[in-house]
């Protein structure tokens, strides 16, 4: 063990100083400062709050997220994905996710302001899951509240909380800047997805997600136990000066890309919320050329274990 470890876990030697703890009153306001230090400072800890030992740079959460030593877990686009979807028609979900963007733009276009959160981010995911399984949207909704969308789109897909979060956060990112939402208006679809990209990475839907030890683990500040509990701070991640040029920036056009929000593997669920980003923007700006932030407007973003904007007002006009 190394001096890194928390007093709280048992036979942890105790560190000069106290690690921050992601769940301490007012950690979800500005996690990213503590995430820093705990890359920096501690960056392999227990945290008796969560009661689990924290990862939060990106080499040991990417390989924990993957390592057949950490159980209990897993990500659409895992290894899992290849064996336990059905097959999809990768084109009819295009049409799916484009046909319901579009639908729920024009919507909005006659308005002076819209909260893309309230009124487009929270309505997509569920449309799509909707319309590809062939469910009346009214019902689907219902299903979604009671938990039932699993049953009838597959556990992946049926994460809709998670990609409203992402896709407002993405769409945030996009209208933060007038310069960047002109760019990404006549963009190509390899670059809006490489800006999807980017949005998972500098701020992921997910911050945190849980993992169990089967085996000792050797990892950048020790060695984990086997049998522990394990948060893996996909936030700090994220944002790893070790892994990603000044990580802070959000850069459409990163040339070293990154996000541990999805796996790399062939996932219906992964697919659709690609295709549901790409879409979104492409009907915002054709039904609402002039779209653009309303002024003075800043989105604040909360949550602790997910995470994205609360609200997005915007003016369809300009």
């Amino acid at each position: 063990m190394t001096q890194e470890l928390h007093s709280g876990a048992p036979g942890a030697p105790v560190p000069r100083t106290v690690p921050p703890s992601p769940v301490q009153p007012g950690g979800s306001r500005d996690p990213y400062r503590l995430y820093r230090r705990l890359r920096e400072e501690f960056p392999l800890t227990y945290d008796p709050l969560l009661r689990a030992w924290l990862l939060s740079r990106y080499a040991d959460v990417a390989a924990a997220l993957t390592d057949a030593r950490f159980g209990h877990g897993h990500r659409p686009g895992d290894p899992p994905c290849a064996t336990g979807h059905q097959d999809v028609d990768g084109s009819e979900l295009r049409a799916v996710a484009e046909r319901t963007a579009h639908v729920l733009a024009r919507r909005l276009a006659g308005r002076s302001q819209v909260d893309l959160v309230a009124e487009f981010c929270h309505w997509l995911p569920a449309g799509t899951v909707a319309a590809a399984v062939g469910v009346p949207y009214r019902d689907m909704m219902r299903l979604v509240r009671g938990r039932a969308a699993s049953a009838l789109a597959g556990q992946c897909t049926a994460q809709i909380a998670v990609r409203e979060k992402a896709l407002a956060t993405f769409l945030a990112h996009v209208l933060a800047d007038p310069d960047r939402a002109a760019a990404l208006r006549e963009a190509p679809d390899e670059v809006v997805d490489r800006a999807w990209t980017e949005a998972l990475r500098r701020d992921p839907p997910v911050q945190i997600t849980m993992r169990r030890t089967l085996a000792e683990v050797p990892v950048g500040g020790g060695v984990l136990p086997a049998g522990v509990p394990v948060a893996l701070l996909i936030g700090a991640a994220g944002r790893d000066p070790e892994r990603f040029r000044e990580p802070e920036t959000y850069d459409h056009l990163r040339d070293d890309p990154g996000q541990l929000t999805y796996g790399s593997g062939p996932c219906p669920g992964v697919l659709l919320a690609g295709l549901e980003a790409r879409y979104a923007l492409r009907a915002l700006f054709d039904a609402m050329p002039r779209l653009r932030r309303a002024e003075g407007f800043r989105p604040e973003h909360t949550g602790l274990i997910t995470r994205g904007p609360r609200n997005l007002l915007v003016r369809p006009g300009g």
